[in-house]
């Protein structure tokens, strides 16, 4: 059976009932391993200190990087410093119609 038909079948209710076989111990290895990836990568991060994850961070190494050149070209997009608040609602509201002819859609925040 193709996969087109299994999902055609599937939506139009001609199939009532799945069964998926799986093979639980390589599940549950792949899990140990995951967690051990996970446990190792928050020792690896607890290892490095404050200070080499600042210098990281600091202007010389943003130099020695390759999109340095492409930051200094857009400098003037971002501000300088980060607001302390919200901008104030301008009560703008935008239609776009995605395919012409069809109804608004309402999104609600």
């Amino acid at each position: 059976m193709s996969w087109k038909r299994f999902a055609r079948d599937l939506h139009d209710g001609r199939i009532e009932q799945i069964c998926i076989l799986s093979d639980v111990e390589r599940m549950e290895s792949q899990v140990e391993e995951l967690k051990q990836l996970v446990t190792d990568g928050a020792d690896a991060l607890s290892a490095k200190s404050k200070k080499d994850r600042f210098d990281e961070q600091s202007w010389d190494s943003l130099k020695s990087s390759p999109l340095y050149e492409v930051l200094r070209e857009y400098k003037d997009v971002l501000p300088d410093g980060i607001p302390a608040e919200l901008p104030q609602d301008k009560g703008v509201q935008h239609e776009n119609d995605l395919v012409p002819g069809t109804k608004y859609c309402v999104t609600r925040q």
